[in-house]
């Protein structure tokens, strides 16, 4: 029993590792995915074949020749018409939900007022807005891969608490079990269930269906009624030791300045929420400390990429620009490059989009079987594994053992 385990374990992770490749590389042949994994050509075939049939890979055309691996061979890509993820963003006012296909392509969305912020109502709305997408999915002749919630908070992944939502009035709030019950009784069953922060969710969304994943480390930076941030780094989110990290809206710019709903004064939030870009002078003021805050992120992180979404970048066209002025200008005086400065890619369906992704990721990164994979290295084959972890390794730039305790 336990040998089978540990074969259906590498199984899973060998999948992950062709998914993960096609999705850098679509138009891969089998010949090329072997060769590209390290896998063996009948792994690779057998592989391939589930995928095929399961609707996660389709050919993408007739044979053709010249990939330099022999025979004429087809290429494959990731199916973007069949399966789809459910993305739903639990916002301070509204709710949105999006189906997204494995490509990030967006298939359609719905929209509705928050009915009460307490959150035994808004679970109930949540999950009222997944069953009636859900149904439309299978209308639709479309399989529902994954469902993924984000909200404006700090969640702790391993309980599944809204441990800090300050804009909601959430401490310490279970979530995601009564969320995940109500979905069962609603008749939305045998699908995973993921609950991130929303600017995490956002940074995931722009870092799987925005890039072929080379925008690494990636922060996103999101301002709407609060301020929150996402941080994709190593190839995964830097979420901290009690899922704190990125909560960039709190980081103090003026010691001196208004109070916060955290209860600190001066938090960016004060100077670049909503409320305080509506101000006169708010929007001049806000764009600063917005730079401010970018140029700070660069100095801990050096991301490649910074990308900037939420209301407010649609309420003033002007924001990002003028951020971006006051980052070059830093990086200017320091004599050091400015990282890649811009708009979030899905607009306002940034968080909702990234929600859906995190389905994806978690899909494509088994990390549940980091506990288990120390068994495998012992008693599957040793190649398989170094196999699966050696083109994650290439891909993040880690270790193989950095990338086998990441599984």
């Amino acid at each position: 029993m336990k040998a089978t385990g540990d074969q259906q374990l590498v199984k899973r992770i060998n999948r992950s590792v062709l998914l993960r490749l096609m999705r850098a590389q679509p138009g891969l042949s089998r010949a090329r995915l072997a060769h590209e994994s390290g896998l063996t050509k009948s792994t690779v075939s057998a592989l391939v074949r589930e995928l095929l049939d399961e609707h996660w890979l389709l050919e993408a055309g007739a044979p053709v020749a010249g990939d330099g691996m022999g025979r004429p061979s087809t290429p494959l890509q990731i199916d973007g018409s069949t399966r789809v993820l459910l993305g739903l963003e639990i916002g301070v006012r509204q709710m949105r939900l999006v189906a997204v296909s494995l490509t990030g392509a967006v298939l359609w969305r719905m929209q509705q007022d928050m009915n009460d912020s307490a959150a035994p109502v808004a679970c109930a709305q949540a999950v009222q807005m997944v069953q009636a997408a859900w149904k439309a999915t299978e209308h639709d002749g479309l399989v529902l891969s994954g469902i993924g919630v984000c909200l404006p908070g700090a969640i702790d992944r391993q309980t599944g608490l809204v441990r800090f939502a300050p804009n909601l009035g959430w401490r310490d709030q279970d979530f995601l079990s009564p969320f995940t019950r109500g979905l069962e009784h609603a008749g939305v069953g045998g699908v995973s269930v993921h609950l991130h922060n929303d600017a995490d969710a956002a940074a995931l969304g722009e870092y799987e269906f925005g890039s072929d994943g080379s925008a690494d480390p990636l922060i996103f930076v999101s301002c709407d009624v609060g301020v929150g941030g996402g941080i994709v780094l190593h190839d995964r989110l830097f979420t901290g030791s009690r899922g704190l990290a990125g909560e960039v809206g709190h980081t103090v710019l003026d010691p001196q300045g208004a109070l916060c709903s955290c209860g600190r004064r001066g938090c960016a939030e004060t100077l670049i929420g909503a409320n305080a870009l509506a101000a006169p002078q708010g929007l001049e003021r806000g764009a600063h400390a917005l730079g401010l805050l970018i140029q700070n992120l660069g100095a801990m992180f050096n991301p490649d990429t910074v990308v900037v979404g939420g209301s407010s970048c649609s309420a003033y066209p002007g924001l990002l620009d003028l951020a971006r002025a006051v980052v070059n200008a830093y990086a200017t005086t320091a004599r050091v490059p400015a990282p890649i400065v811009r708009q979030a890619l899905y607009g306002l369906d940034a968080a909702a989009v990234g929600a859906a992704a995190v389905a994806w990721h978690e899909y494509l990164r088994p990390t549940h079987l980091q506990g288990q994979l120390a068994a495998v290295a012992q008693k599957a084959s040793a190649s398989d594994v170094r196999q699966a972890t050696s083109v994650q390794s290439a891909r993040s730039g880690a270790t193989p053992a950095e990338i086998e305790g990441s599984l």
